[in-house]
């Protein structure tokens, strides 16, 4: 029996990396393939919201790769979780947002959640689907958040160490919480630099939304 085939749909190249190696780590047997359309984020940031064209580009990307024989797809980027959803309504196959599995362990470690992101757009979307997984739960929930996008800037030019020491410095403003979440694939290599607080899970997407798939396609 072949292993499942996913694909990895990502707005940015940064993304590429972290999900890969989180593969690597966790699921070495998945077959993954790769799809990158890096206008994504730049055509949202300009126009300011989450167009009805763009969520058709969307459905365009998840349905090429559903054509191609994915068995599930996972999109990287996070400001795009209503796009996102209109992809997994149109396809019979598995399709994660990237931080889906992420925020539901950040529910379950407790109700004061930290949230930081490098890309500004990120963080609405995020915390608005913090907040609806919290309200279906019927579980409070206080979100605390952080954008840097100086940190984005600094990894776009090559400097992850700057990038990593910013989000770590952000990191400990935002304690005490009962999870801090990581929101962006590129922000994984991060967590190595948070130091460790009883009582506080540091998330990261990518491997929680790999074990998420595992889980998922494994039965």
């Amino acid at each position: 029996m072949k292993s499942p085939r996913i694909a990895l749909i990502h707005a940015t190249p940064l993304a590429i990396e972290p999900i890969v190696a989180a593969f690597g780590r966790l699921w070495p047997e998945a077959r993954i393939t790769n799809l990158l359309d890096d206008s994504l984020s730049a055509d949202l940031a300009a126009e300011g919201r989450l167009s009805e064209a763009m969520i058709g580009r969307f459905l365009t990307l998840g349905r090429y790769v559903h054509g191609s024989g994915a068995d599930a797809i996972l999109f990287t980027c996070s400001a795009f979780g209503p796009a996102i959803e209109a992809t997994a309504a149109a396809l019979p196959i598995p399709v994660l947002k990237p931080n889906e599995a992420m925020l539901d362990e950040a529910l379950a470690a407790g109700s004061r959640v930290g949230l930081i992101a490098t890309f500004g757009p990120s963080i609405p979307a995020l915390k608005t689907e913090l907040e609806d997984m919290a309200r279906a739960k019927k579980q409070a929930v206080q979100v605390a958040t952080r954008t840097l996008p100086d940190a984005l800037a600094a990894l776009q030019q090559g400097d992850g160490a700057t990038h990593d020491r910013l989000i770590a410095a952000a990191a400990e403003t935002l304690m005490p919480c009962d999870a801090l979440v990581l929101g962006q694939f590129s922000m994984a290599t991060a967590a190595r630099l948070i130091p460790a607080k009883p009582g506080c899970r540091v998330l990261t997407s990518p491997d929680s939304a790999v074990m998420r798939l595992k889980d998922t396609l494994r039965g």
